[in-house]
């Protein structure tokens, strides 16, 4: 290839110093047709491929070669070939590659670049018009513990407004809850909405983009009446803002690994998080997210007067232990419903039980395995009654663990005071009050009992009003008990007294 100081050199010989191109050409050696190419421009002179280089071997075999290559792309990692598995593929019938291993390599790795280089169109969004939703993951230690998080993303296609929020799991009704507080957090719904095939929307992949979705989600949509769209299987590129923004949030928030209480707590700093992006300005804008927002609210789908209830329902049935199964958990229901037809709502932070139209119990959601969640009053009158099962019964055992320490003494004292299982069984009448108030207010009274050694239930009780119910006691409504409204009871006789005159020794 020409040198670009000869270029120079020919250039300046013919234009400024008024030689012919035929001198030139007999002086520097050069063609011709060489000299006359170099008049045209002063640029660096650029080689130019002018026939396509010839694989005699490998020539015939790179049409299926791009075949496998656009094939694999479209299936998972591990299921992909690669090029040692196409070369040993080749040299069988009825292939017969004859070439060299390395030659094949090289060119299925220029086809694999060539794929992945690609290439996309810069979008526009009008206000209101179009929001993305996403999970992400990200590290996080919650009440000491190490757990990943699965962050539930929406992102809004015109202000660029974000919202993230954090949750133990990936399940249908935390998928609900995190667009019920983004609706909330944004003031008001996206007309149209986009996410990927998860199966907390699509029941079902119908031929091209058409989707059988899950009669839940239907409802969800239907409640706050945005537009579903999805996308094409594995081209997670069509919602590009909202993976974008999982990434951001995870980087810039949650890295290095940070702790917190409870998920409330998480929830609350990420929360805040997204309200200080407000007030960042986007490249080329000249408004602010917040402005923006505000602007897209006037083009949002109202909020419903009220919201969704977002969370499983199951038939349950408890057990023989008033237990009722969930999840591979089991949690427990009040005895006097052992054996019977309840209703389970699962939130993404606690479980609901019904007997038909009335809670009888909720307990916090265990996202753990085989694990059994006890509540020790649902267990308490039945103790009453075998008050010889109090120490072994399982939920009582849980809760000694953490119960105050006066519990423990009041307890000892009573069995110390009176025979056999009386003082267990008084203890249990007693600690059936928490289940009207907390437990600190009965911790407290225990502790006046003791020292003013009240050691019966009666009492405790009375003790627990005063502290609830400060001031004189109530009057005893006597229309509750009819047999002491017949009790009469004589005026005294104060005569009576003078009789104590008459006693031998009284002067």
């Amino acid at each position: 290839m020409l040198d670009v100081k000869a270029k120079e050199q020919i250039r300046r010989a013919v234009l400024v110093e008024g030689k012919s191109q035929r001198q030139v050409a007999r002086e520097t050696g050069y063609s011709r047709n060489t000299v006359k190419k170099m008049l045209v421009d002063g640029e660096v002179p650029q080689y130019h491929q002018q026939k396509k280089r010839v694989c005699p071997v490998l020539g015939p075999y790179q049409t299926i070669l791009a075949e496998w290559v656009a094939e694999d792309e479209q299936k998972p990692k591990k299921q992909r070939r690669t090029a040692k598995r196409m070369y040993d593929i080749l040299r069988e019938e009825p292939y017969a590659y004859t070439g060299a291993e390395s030659s094949l390599r090289s060119y299925v790795g220029q086809l694999r670049r060539r794929s992945r280089k690609k290439v996309y169109v810069p979008l526009a969004y009008e206000p209101g018009e179009v929001g993305q939703v996403d999970f992400g993951e990200a590290e996080v230690v919650i009440a000491g513990e190490q757990v990943r998080a699965q962050l539930l993303v929406v992102w809004l296609g015109y202000s660029g407004s974000t919202f993230v929020k954090a949750y133990p799991a990936q399940t249908q009704e935390i998928f609900f809850d995190g667009q019920a507080s983004a609706f909330e957090f944004f003031g008001g719904v996206p007309r149209q909405l986009w996410f990927d095939n998860l199966k907390a929307a699509v029941a079902k992949m119908l031929q091209g983009t058409r989707r059988e979705e899950q009669r839940s989600f239907i409802a969800f949509r239907s409640h706050y009446l945005f537009e579903a769209e999805f996308c094409n299987v594995r081209a997670g590129w069509e919602k590009g803002g909202v993976e974008n923004r999982v990434g951001y949030a995870r980087r810039n928030w949650l890295i290095p690994v940070m702790e917190f209480e409870s998920w409330d707590a998480l929830n609350t700093y990420l929360r805040t998080q997204c309200e200080k992006e407000l007030e960042r300005q986007l490249r080329g804008q000249r408004e602010s997210i917040g402005e923006r927002l505000l602007h897209e609210r006037q083009h949002f789908l109202p909020l419903p007067e009220r919201g969704y209830a977002c969370c499983t329902m199951r038939p349950v049935r408890s057990n023989h232990l008033s237990l009722v199964s969930f999840e591979t958990n089991r949690y427990s229901v009040p005895v006097e419903y052992a054996h019977e037809n309840l209703v389970l709502r699962a939130y993404p932070h606690w479980v609901e039980i019904a007997h038909r139209d009335q809670k009888v119990a909720v307990h916090e959601r265990c996202w753990g395995r085989e694990q059994d969640i006890l509540a020790p009053q649902h267990y308490l009158s039945l103790l009453a009654r075998r008050p010889r099962a109090f120490e072994r019964a399982k939920p009582l055992q849980q809760w000694r663990k953490t119960w105050p320490s006066v519990f423990e003494t009041y307890w000892q004292v009573l069995r110390e005071r009176l025979p056999g299982n009386q003082g267990t069984g008084i203890f249990i009448r007693i600690l059936q009050l928490c289940a009207d108030h907390p437990v600190e207010v009965l911790a407290e009274a225990l502790e006046t009992a003791l020292t003013s050694h009240c050691y019966d239930y009666d009492s405790i009780r009375e003790l627990v009003r005063r502290m609830v119910e400060p001031g004189t006691p109530p009057p005893v409504d006597l229309r509750s008990h009819p047999t002491l409204a017949n009790v009469k009871v004589p005026a005294p006789d104060l005569g009576h007294f003078d009789q104590l005159l008459s006693l031998e020794g009284v002067p």
